[in-house]
């Protein structure tokens, strides 16, 4: 008799995708778990260009020499959206209107269609969120938090904050031969959305005056009270730097935001110009503005991100293996843990500076103007 033929078993195969804004860090996460998968025998696809991809069937099969020399790029080698959330799709109806159509069992679909076993999603809390979502829809989830804003909870840091915050100091770092040649205030306007810590750590290592951030409201009079103290204090204080995040408000007032095509959500910016606008009208001192923008997101990971992306990487891929799905790997000093991604994203949890963090008591004790 011709002996029976052993079904050959499907190898494993491992989703990765990466979502929302770029930043530092995000190919050395990519790498970290892909190397991480390889060594179990796995298989490893990427998902094009975030969600999209889930929803366009765009993946593709990576290979050891897909990860080799990305460690130290900025990007991600997958592409990523924030354009789309499966939950949300826009479309245009025949009489021109826009409405919002549901697609995730769609991806649910073709999550399944194309044979993944697990979903490596690499976000903020937009992407993790959307995850968290799709976890309750049955697709197996771990999560890896991702943003410069460092705004997710239940995680120390998130990986591309410390490269963020050491452009930014490098460009406050610049600002300050010209303003003192040119006796002026210089204003710079930071990234990091409802969150301040891109701003404060940056501010306080970049040797800033003034520091502006959404956890405290300001007032423009105080701010300019601290400006005219200096020139008056003959301290060498004929100029001074003023750092605004970008979600910075004055007391009573709104958030700036930059108008946009019709039908997308308005975006945080413009409070950098105003500021120094104001300033100028009150002191009289020649006041420049800056927006630093997305150069917080490009350049090369630092050592402290590379580190912490391969950590992540590789602590997702530990997740999986063991089966504990619907988690998030996160920073909790001096190793890396797992959290449960609903605690870490769930109904719209971000974390804010506290208002008595040691880098804002030590920056006050410094003399540092919060506008307050």
């Amino acid at each position: 008799m011709t002996p029976a033929l052993t079904r050959r078993k499907k190898p494993f195969r491992l989703a990765l995708l990466t979502g929302g804004g770029d930043c530092p860090g995000l190919n050395a996460v990519i790498r970290s778990a892909a190397r991480s998968a390889f060594a179990l025998g796995w298989e490893v696809f990427g998902i094009e260009d975030g969600f999209e991809g889930l929803l366009t069937k765009s993946a593709r099969q990576l290979h050891p020499r897909d990860v080799r020399g990305i460690l130290h790029l900025g990007g991600t080698i997958l592409g990523t959206s924030n354009r789309v959330s499966p939950f949300r799709v826009q479309r245009k109806t025949r009489d021109g209107q826009t409405v919002d159509d549901d697609r995730s069992a769609e991806v649910v679909k073709n999550f399944r269609a194309m044979g993944f076993n697990a979903l490596i999603a690499i976000g903020g809390d937009g992407t993790l969120s959307i995850a968290l979502r799709l976890a309750k829809k049955g697709i197996p989830v771990v999560g890896v938090p991702k943003t410069i804003d460092n705004d997710i909870e239940l995680t120390s840091v998130t990986f591309g904050f410390d490269t963020a915050v050491a452009t930014a100091t490098d460009a406050i770092d610049k600002l300050h031969p010209t303003a003192e040649a040119h006796r002026r205030v210089m204003v710079v306007e930071l990234m990091g959305r409802n969150a301040g810590f891109i701003a404060l750590n940056s501010g306080v290592a970049g040797g800033a005056d003034v520091i502006l951030i959404p956890e405290i409201d300001f007032d423009l009079d105080r701010v300019c009270e601290k400006i005219r103290e200096r020139e008056k204090g003959h301290r060498g204080g004929y100029f001074s730097i003023v750092v605004v995040a970008e979600g910075a408000r004055s007391v009573g007032g709104k958030v700036h935001t930059r108008s946009l095509d019709k039908g997308e959500a308005p975006r945080l910016g413009g409070i950098g110009q105003w500021v120094a606008e104001e300033i100028a009208k009150r002191t009289g001192k020649e006041t420049r503005s800056l927006v630093l923008g997305h150069l917080q997101r490009g350049g090369p990971p630092t050592t402290f991100d590379r580190l912490l992306g391969t950590r992540f990487g590789a602590a997702a891929v530990r997740a999986v293996h063991e089966g504990d799905f619907e988690t998030m790997v996160a920073l909790k000093p001096p190793t890396i843990v797992r959290v449960m991604l609903d605690d870490a994203v769930g109904s719209g949890r971000q974390k804010r500076v506290p208002l008595d963090s040691d880098v804002l008591l030590s920056a006050r004790g410094l003399g540092i103007s919060f506008g307050d």
